[in-house]
């Protein structure tokens, strides 16, 4: 598996597939063609159907059109086999020819590759790619899940996980504060504000409930409008992780060493899949990202509440296993319905598959790979519609909103 800041990526919204990849894979495109004066841009798949809603245009402008003029080509039928989420860039020629074309191909979490070039991901750097090889670790060695990021990773990414949760923290108070309309034609209203405060007025459960929700709810609120957030996994899936540990940090005053470290079993949940399986709602649906987010985010709570590596496995993969089939269906291809809904949902469902799991001896019939085999191929069935082009689903039922 790679390292896990794979996983991390502090950036801007709203998408991690078709925000931030077709943004590195223009800059990466640009950095070897650095006289062009003008480029063609064909977007095909998923990255064209809802890449307007997701701003893929505005990220491809940002970089190539900052050099020379920019044409771009939606292309939502055509389909390349590698990866639904596909473009190319060429230097536009004087006849208007395409001269040295590259393929790129944005595979989740912001990371893009290329045959032209080396990956951006870094190499494999873990050993053990399973939870099942992970939690043996842990019971063979005594030791815990961020014990095994910290005999592999080098020192610096204590520092790189600390940047992680400032970022997150940041991204919930400014979402706390911001009201008003998100953008595009949806006009739908920021609840995350309205939610903190009726919260307040609660106790006990209510109170608990509602502040998770406005937490998560002010991160994806942010994402939506293209503010600088941390994928976990991705940006779909920004608001569960911190809008969970934000609270638990609010309520329990623990420590940042501990919530750090609690981050760094998180993306090792998330490395499994993404390693194993895939985080791209254009692959596989949204299981591979609010499915994974609450994973990661079950894992994480259920470390800082003093879980065992089993109870851990155990939260992780109750998190995943009841998001399995979940479809990526974005209205107008944006990523506020039903996405911004599912992040607070699956924030509260984090939160009670680590209470679950908590009550248990971490002993269970279905592992977390079992659950990560079963959602690649669940992701395989789910035809087309169903993953991330705004054909199906609750898109195909609001096309007119």
């Amino acid at each position: 598996m790679k390292s896990i800041r794979e996983i991390y990526k502090i950036g801007k919204g709203p998408s991690s597939s078709h925000t931030m990849g077709p943004h590195r894979a223009a800059k990466a495109y640009l950095s070897r063609h650095p006289g062009a004066g003008a480029f063609k841009v064909t977007l095909f798949g998923s990255l064209a159907a809802t890449g307007k809603g997701h701003l893929t245009d505005v990220a491809v402008n940002e970089v190539l059109g900052a050099a020379g003029d920019v044409q771009i080509d939606w292309q939502p039928k055509v389909f390349l086999p590698e990866h639904p989420n596909a473009m190319k860039i060429a230097v536009a020629g004087p006849n208007g020819e395409a001269i040295d074309e590259w393929t790129f191909f944005s595979v989740g979490g912001g990371a893009v590759r290329c045959d032209h070039l080396a990956t951006d991901e870094g190499p494999d750097i873990y050993p053990l790619n399973t939870m099942t090889d992970l939690l043996k670790w842990c019971n063979d060695n005594g030791r815990a899940y961020w014990e095994y990021v910290d005999s592999i990773e080098s020192p610096e990414i204590w520092d790189y996980l600390a940047d992680v949760w400032k970022a997150m923290q940041a991204a919930v108070e400014r979402g706390i504060d911001q009201e008003g309309a998100l953008p595009g034609p949806l006009h739908l209203r920021r609840k995350a504000a309205n939610y903190f405060i009726r919260a307040e007025g609660y106790k006990d459960v209510l109170r608990t409930r509602g502040l998770i929700f406005a937490y998560a709810l002010a991160v994806s609120e942010e994402n939506a409008c293209g503010g600088t957030i941390v994928t976990a996994p991705t940006c779909g899936a920004c608001g569960v992780l911190p809008g969970v540990l934000y609270h638990l940090k609010k309520v329990y005053e623990y420590s940042d060493k501990r919530i750090i470290r609690s981050l760094a079993t998180a993306a090792l949940v998330g490395n499994v899949v993404k390693h194993n399986a895939s985080i791209s709602g254009a692959e596989v649906g949204c299981q591979g990202e609010v499915g994974v987010a609450c994973a990661m985010t079950a894992a994480a709570a259920n470390q800082l509440m003093g879980g065992s590596p089993a109870q851990i496995e155990y939260a992780a993969e109750m998190g995943l296993e009841h998001h399995l089939g979940m479809t990526c269906d974005p209205v107008c291809g944006l990523v506020q319905i039903p996405c911004i809904e599912r992040n607070a949902y699956a924030a509260a469902r984090a939160l009670d598959a680590n209470i679950y799991a908590l009550y248990t001896d971490g002993l269970h019939r279905v592992s977390f790979d079992h659950v990560v085999r079963v959602m690649k191929q669940t992701g395989k069935d789910l035809p087309s519609l169903y993953k991330e082009t705004a054909e199906g689903g609750l898109a195909k039922e609001l096309k007119n909103f």
